[in-house]
């Protein structure tokens, strides 16, 4: 169905701010000038055209990494106004480029739906480019201006012909300024995660992609996807065993808002498969949308379960977790006046949100579940086991809990702790094998490191329920060592024992086994200590070598070489250090877990629906999809152990 026509002119323009600091405190708009506030420039402009998309006007977005270091967006949208906005006698191209929050979302009348409410628009782009140049086709004329040095107009907006063929659309290409970012080297495979998942969220939405950099030849890309969310959950659960092909879907909408949702439960454990949206914004944080879907889902199935005589009347009703153990689901929600919980956007905090996806969940999931009795009836059986599976763990956590109390302090035996009870502080360093742990424990500070020794490879806890996982040693090591609980239901961040979890493996390929074994039972059963990024990997250095009497450090290959350019008549040969037993204690104190010399890599999930499928296919049982995962992203790896 078209869009309703609607006013899209300057006057639809409102102006919040100017751009008088933004290159100052750059933090303050873009969140730093690192690889993510490069990329924040990217999304403010692609952003707009997904808006434009959202609002019914634009099908098509070009983007082009181009050879001299700039980025080029295109849509087929509206295109930018161009006329004089009345009152601040400017055109509303410059409004959009020049200032803050300028633009038609903040109650203009531009759009009914947005994403971008509360960001800070494409003038920060501008602000934060060597050059910038925006080229609008609208009304059968082509029109074009630029910017330099961080948003200084070089032009005025002037026609400089007709739109070929009559188009309508914006084309925004920006050069990043150097002198304000530490690299402006784009990070393709970033780009394309968050450009799939635009194309999931926005159906028949086509996002095509090209990167024309030397020494990055890989092919154009294309998203495209006609059934929208439907097929977001068939490439969620590409790497898993569905319980049954059919991938259920609903919708609902009231004037100012709408739902989509569509689910599909699999074979696994998992309870964390629920990703929801806002405007096209991931609520990695839930909100009212997560809350009404989850509170009507658990509803609905006990009312067929125990209609259908699934659960008989002595039986107890199936919990939240037992009816999602297996689900993935994506609920997407259209707010026109969307109320985020800050700048990241993280929650949602409409009330009526919950109402409607509740109504709409009730209604119709269990209309969904009557005329597909067969796919019912597994996900009621499923929900069962799933409950008699938690008994045991309970029973299971129970008797460790007791086995705690009674020897004591309930922490594990080869815990060395720290002796601070400030959590602010307080590290704990996971490290591989006992005699690396003696190491760590000589090297570190005791009054804020902890260390805890791991014996081999953790349980790959992606494959073994509940029960099974609470009977592992390691597992409940790290458990009570932590002590903030586990899985969805009881975790607590904030009763953590630790600010840091610092992980200390060799730099071999056990090492990083045992790294992603332990990412994927953080990831999947204390997943806000990955999403507060509490989670570090530690950064031993790779080689070292000897200058003079002195004994040198490096972290990684570009180090090495970093430091070959420097020293061009180095004749001594570089030792590759695998293993963190072949450091002394004092060794690994100044390369790894000194704070005044040591590298940690932060670990964070910011697109929870894409880490969900990475760890299914690294960690799940398809053999064939992980190869083709590694084959893929070999080329992204900067460390690997040969």
């Amino acid at each position: 169905m078209p869009p309703a026509k609607q006013s899209y002119t300057s006057e639809s323009f409102q102006i919040l701010e100017g751009l008088a600091h933004v290159r100052k405190r750059p933090g303050m708009y873009i969140g730093g000038t690192g690889v993510d506030g490069l990329l924040h420039l990217v999304w403010e402009v692609v952003d707009n055209s997904v808006d434009e998309a959202m609002a019914g006007y634009c099908d098509r977005i070009d983007i082009t990494l181009l050879a001299d270091g700039g980025c080029r967006v295109v849509d087929n949208g509206r295109g930018i106004p161009t006329d004089l906005h009345p009152e601040h006698k400017i055109t509303g191209v410059e409004i959009a480029l020049t200032k803050v929050g300028g633009g038609s979302k903040f109650g203009g009348g531009g759009y009914d739906v947005s994403g971008g409410l509360h960001g800070v628009g494409v003038s920060v782009v501008n602000a934060m480019s060597s050059k910038v140049i925006v080229e609008v086709d609208r009304e059968g004329k082509r029109h074009h201006i630029e910017f330099s040095d961080g948003g200084s107009k070089q032009t005025k907006l002037t026609v400089v012909g007709d739109a070929p063929r009559g188009r309508t659309g914006t084309t925004v290409t920006f050069w990043p300024d150097a002198s304000v970012f530490e690299t402006t080297e784009f990070v393709a495979r970033t780009m394309l995660e968050r450009f799939q998942m635009m194309a999931f969220l926005n159906k028949g939405l086509e996002i095509r992609f090209k990167d024309e950099r030397p020494d990055h030849g890989d092919e154009p890309v294309t998203y495209k996807y006609n059934n929208g969310i439907v097929d977001f959950v068939k490439h969620v659960n590409a790497t898993k065993t569905p319980l049954f092909s059919r991938v259920g879907y609903l919708e609902a909408a009231e004037p100012g808002h709408s739902v989509e949702l569509a689910f599909q439960w699999n074979e696994g454990y998992q309870v964390d498969g629920l990703h929801s949206f806002a405007n096209g914004i991931a609520t990695i944080g839930g909100g009212t949308h997560e809350e009404g879907f989850r509170a009507a889902l658990t509803t609905v199935i006990n009312k067929y379960a125990r209609a259908k005589g699934l659960l008989k009347e002595k039986d107890p009703n199936l919990g939240g977790d037992d009816v999602r153990e297996g689900l993935t689901a994506i609920i997407a929600v259209r707010v026109s006046e969307p109320q985020f919980e800050g700048q990241t956007k993280g929650k949602l905090g409409n009330p009526e949100i919950k109402t409607l996806v509740q109504k709409a969940t009730n209604d119709k999931l269990a209309d969904w579940l009557e005329e597909n009795p067969t796919e019912a009836n597994k996900i009621v059986k499923k929900g069962i086991n799933a409950q008699r599976a938690r008994a045991a763990a309970r029973n299971a956590r129970d008797a460790t809990r007791r086995k705690s109390a009674l020897d004591g302090a309930g922490m594990p035996d080869k815990l060395r702790d720290c002796s601070s009870r400030d959590r602010s502080e307080c590290e704990l360093f996971i490290v591989e094998g006992d005699s690396a742990g003696g190491s760590a424990t000589s090297a570190r500070d005791p009054r804020v490191q902890a260390i805890l020794p791991i014996r081999g490879k953790i349980l790959n806890v992606e494959r073994a329920r509940l029960d099974k996982m609470l009977k592992n040693t390691e597992v409940q090591a790290l458990i009570a060592a932590i002590g903030a609980g586990f899985g969805a239901d009881e975790f607590d961040v904030t009763k953590s024992r630790y600010d840091r979890v610092i992980l200390l493996c060799d730099a071999d390929v056990d090492g990083s086994h045992i790294r992603t074994l332990l990412l994927t039972f953080f990831y999947r059963h204390m997943k806000e200590l990955v999403e507060e990024e509490h989670v570090y990997i530690a950064q031993p250095p790779l080689y070292s070598t000897v200058v003079g009497k002195e004994k040198v450090y490096l972290k990684d290959d570009a180090a090495k070489a970093a430091f070959l350019a420097e020293n061009p008549n180095h004749r001594k040969e570089f030792a590759r250090l695998k293993g963190l037993g072949e450091m002394d204690w004092e060794e690994l104190k100044a390369t790894t877990m000194d704070a005044a010399s040591r590298t940690l890599l932060k670990v964070g999930a910011e697109q929870a629906a894409n880490a969900d499928r990475v760890i299914s296919t690294l960690m799940g049982d398809d053999v064939e999809a992980r190869k083709e995962f590694i084959k893929t992203n070999a080329k992204d790896v900067r460390f690997i152990d040969i």
